[in-house]
């Protein structure tokens, strides 16, 4: 239901665009053959890769117009930036670009050769620094950096928490305070000298807390 909603609010001409966009990575998506020589690709096969290029290179120069002007206006507020981003997010930017990027990294897993010739790859990284300028911009930025960072093995509690006055300081952890946080319920370990908080992956593990 939330599909067909979706896509009575995009215009025909995006529906049709990301309905081309779908095919063209239907194309170049390896089936089962047997028997192919690898690194050996058809002329129809590269001729859907090229128009891949070509049509990546075109999506690339709109959203390269569209993002500097969009990062103007949605610098001036938080309202301004949320009215933006809500306008980008129906425009090909929003609809057309995430899909592209996550079909093109899944075709470069699968068939890397035929990826790099046809060569639409280096095209999206043009767009690296435009996303970069707009996303800056989004309210809680800063908060949201440190939660990416904050991944099990580098204690992200402590950086976000008052025991840290500097996000560049490493917390030094003794003995003591790592057996105290253990009698407490925690689930501290040392490995090769980094301590790493494994509670969550102890409730959801099958092995059972002995193992670990």
């Amino acid at each position: 239901m939330d599909h067909e909603h979706s896509s009575k609010e995009r215009s025909a001409s995006l529906d049709l665009l990301l309905r081309f966009q779908r095919l063209l990575v239907s194309k170049l998506y390896p089936g089962d053959c047997v028997g192919q020589v690898p690194n050996t690709y058809s002329p129809d096969l590269l001729g859907v890769g090229s128009l891949l290029k070509k049509y990546t290179a075109l999506l690339c120069t709109h959203i390269g117009d569209i993002l500097p002007v969009a990062t103007s206006i949605a610098s001036t507020s938080h309202r301004h930036f949320a009215e933006v981003s809500r306008v980008v997010d129906g425009d090909l930017t929003g609809i057309l670009l995430p899909e592209l990027v996550v079909s093109i990294v899944l075709l470069l897993s699968k068939n890397a050769g035929l990826m790099q010739e046809a060569g639409a790859i280096p095209l999206l990284a043009g767009l690296l620094e435009h996303l970069d300028r707009f996303n800056h911009l989004a309210p809680g930025k800063d908060r949201d950096d440190n939660e990416d960072l904050a991944w099990p093995g580098i204690m992200g509690s402590f950086f976000t928490g008052q025991s840290c006055r500097n996000n560049e300081e490493v917390t030094l952890i003794r003995k003591a305070d790592l057996e105290n946080h253990n009698k407490d319920g925690g689930f501290w370990t040392v490995i090769d000298g980094k301590v790493y908080d494994i509670k969550d992956f102890q409730t959801q593990s099958l092995t059972g807390g002995s193992i670990l």
